[in-house]
């Protein structure tokens, strides 16, 4: 980028660099031009410190990364104010509330400029203005002097490198498709030459090639662009270019593609240019969503803010990047009534259909849904015959991407277990994935761009209402007995849903003797809740089970010891005391934990059980071998401070109790 002598002038589409009053700054080492990379993709936003040290590193996070950061942020406010006292705060790059800002006029920083003129040339184009749009695309393209985010480290600089670039080759694609309408092929040719180069599979790309070659009296050489496409999908995908290309080719043997040109020369015109990768005839329009769980109540500001996120930037033909939510939550908080509802009131927006698919990360019987078995039953949905769908993930991602390229549909996966299921299942542009998981995947936030949001049990108020549209008229005048089972369901939606269930299908029972028994099977050590009719899939216990099985050994042994330890606030001192590791390895296994939505972090390195997540942690204690629950209360006692001593000795009267009864 030209340094203008602006305050700072910022490059991210090549090598990451900086100019202040048009002096090259130098930003220092790579992981230092990393945090000043994000910084400046964010520019005058908030960037806190855990989001800085997961862009940066990702999964292999040091402990001295907090520190790591503060270095970095040093070294850059010495560099970008070499003026400034180390007393002053500076002006540039100041701290905020849990993290820092880059402080800058964003049409300073390269790739927000590009976006913008980007989008100008569209609305250029749109209005009939093809001269304008064409020259503010080329001025957007001039911007890049090579990969973007070349040499930064990190899965935020390597999710932006894709994301950019994506971008920069739908803008060559526009741009080729408006010389092509004004007649100028010889100038495209160069251009997308190279561009298919770097995308050989883009299928887009290779029809403008052809079409401007042969525009151009090249015949032959678009001829040869056809068989090399052809050579290259076969061997790379195991299929034949799609009906575009197929067409072009023929009408080009004849000598009359579609469109026949009024240039000089009488060579052929373009034609509209195909959507990339349709290789199939348009398949019906899936509507495949789930009906919507009956009753559903509350949640309005979550539902408001992801439906202003997913259609602020999602939905726009043309658009780039795909919006991706998760919505995280403990076992039975109503992830995927939420995600339901969410997605009924986005369908209008998505007017090419919706996808849904159950990806079973927390089955009972352990089935989990690979990407590629779920992309075999996206495509076959779609109308690809079998035989045509590749076998491994990569052929069947990148098929899949092409036949949702420029559609607008809502893709909703249900019951996510890790980022690998839904990577493959992102398409480009357009669309919208919605999805569920009981995990925290904070990689999908720094990697993919997705937006995170995490539910929590519902609001007494809600509570309530839920259990009486449920029950029917049974709670009708029984405000007392309303309220003692709202405070049992632990304000969880399956939990009210059992008990409504349970009080709807037992209308001769007095209301008072079933609060009675809901409190009698609360306080059982052997199970939080069972499930209606001994139904696994609505049973709590199943639902916590599944969640338990999937832990590490030593995560789930720490589960067990902490069901010892009652209803306390669990500090890192305490887990470590009671599996006998390190504070350091204690405090990573309540991460764990935490993010598993098996503990609820309260306040930093400190946490607690959900009520019916303690009963359940109670029963699982018992697993343990006994001389292991005495000894790992031996232990707390030794350190405890007197108000753990208290509960630890509470946790040693446990040990005596599960002892007795094994006797």
């Amino acid at each position: 980028m030209t340094s203008t002598g602006e305050p700072l002038c910022i490059q991210l589409l090549g090598p990451v660099r900086a100019w202040r009053h048009g002096r090259e700054v130098v930003l220092g080492p790579p992981k230092q031009r990393a945090v000043f990379a994000l910084l400046a993709s964010r520019a005058n936003d908030v960037v806190g410190v855990e989001h800085i040290i997961d862009a940066v590193w990702g999964g292999d996070i040091p402990q001295t990364a907090a520190n790591g950061v503060h270095t970095y942020v040093a070294g850059l406010r010495r560099v970008l104010e070499p003026e400034r006292s180390r007393r002053e705060s500076g002006a540039l790059l100041t701290s905020t509330a849990g993290g820092y800002v880059l402080r800058t006029d964003p049409a300073a920083v390269d790739a927000t400029s590009f976006a913008l003129r980007h989008t100008q040339a569209r609305r250029a184009r749109a209005a009939g203005r093809l001269h304008e749009s064409l020259d503010t695309a080329e001025s957007a393209l001039a911007l890049w002097h090579g990969e973007a985010y070349s040499g930064i480290p990190g899965p935020f600089a390597a999710m932006e490198r894709t994301r950019l670039q994506d971008l920069r080759l739908t803008a060559v694609e526009e741009w080729a498709a408006g010389m092509l309408e004004g007649d100028r092929p010889d100038e495209a040719v160069t251009v997308l030459l190279g561009a298919v180069s770097e995308e050989p599979l883009r299928e887009k790309l290779r029809w403008l090639l052809m079409t401007s070659l042969y525009r151009c009296g090249r015949q032959a050489q678009a001829l040869e662009v056809y068989t090399e496409t052809r050579r290259l999908l076969r061997h790379e995908l195991g299929i034949d270019p799609g009906a575009e290309l197929r067409t072009l080719h023929q009408q080009i043997l004849a000598g009359r593609p579609a469109n026949p040109a009024h240039g000089a020369g009488g060579g052929p015109a373009a034609a509209t240019p195909p959507a990339v990768g349709r290789m199939l005839p348009p398949a019906p329009r899936p509507a495949q969503l789930p009906s919507l769980a009956r009753g559903f109540v509350g949640r309005s500001t979550e539902l408001a803010y992801l439906e202003r996120l997913l259609t602020e930037h999602g939905g726009q033909q043309g658009g780039a990047s795909t919006p991706v939510a998760v919505i995280d939550g403990p076992a039975g908080v109503g992830k995927s009534a939420f995600a339901l509802e969410l997605a009924h009131r986005l369908s209008e927006h998505f007017p090419d259909g919706q996808l849904y698919v159950d990806l079973h990360g927390t089955s009972v019987e352990g089935r989990s849904l690979s990407a590629c078995d779920a992309l075999l039953q996206v495509l076959l949905s779609l109308g690809v015959e079998s035989s045509r769908i590749p076998a491994d993930t990569a052929g069947r991602a990148t098929l899949y991407r092409s036949l949702l390229h420029g559609k607008r549909m809502l893709v909703m996966l249900d019951d996510l277990l890790s980022a690998d299921q839904l990577r493959p299942l992102i398409p480009h542009g357009s669309s919208c994935v919605l999805s569920t998981s009981r995990q925290r995947l904070g990689g999908l936030a720094v990697r993919d761009g997705a937006h995170l949001l995490r539910l929590g049990p519902l609001g007494t108020h809600d509570s309530l209402r839920l259990l009486r549209c449920l029950s029917g008229d049974r709670l009708r005048h029984q405000e007392t007995v309303a309220r003692r089972l709202v405070g049992l369901s632990g304000g969880l939606p399956l939990a009210l849903r059992i008990i409504a269930e349970t009080l709807a299908a037992n209308r001769d029972v007095p209301l008072a003797s079933l609060a009675d028994q809901f409190a009698a099977e609360h306080g059982r050590r052997d199970r939080p809740a069972a499930g209606a009719g001994g139904d696994a899939s609505t049973s709590l216990h199943a639902l916590f089970e599944t969640s338990y099985q999937a832990l590490p050994a030593e995560a789930a042994r720490m589960f067990r010891l902490l069901g010892l330890f009652g209803d306390g606030l669990i500090t890192v001192s305490v887990a470590a005391d009671l599996t006998g590791t390190t504070c350091p390895e204690a405090a990573r296994l309540l991460r764990l934990l935490a993010g598993r939505h098996l503990l609820v972090e309260v306040g930093r390195h400190e946490y607690r059980f959900h009520e019916l997540m303690r009963l359940y942690a109670a029963e699982c204690a018992e697993r343990e071998p006994l001389t292991h629950r005495s000894a790992a209360v031996a232990r707390l006692l030794q350190g405890a401070p007197p108000l753990t001593e208290l509960r630890a000795g509470v946790a040693a009267g446990a040990v005596e109790q599960h002892a007795g009864s094994a006797v």
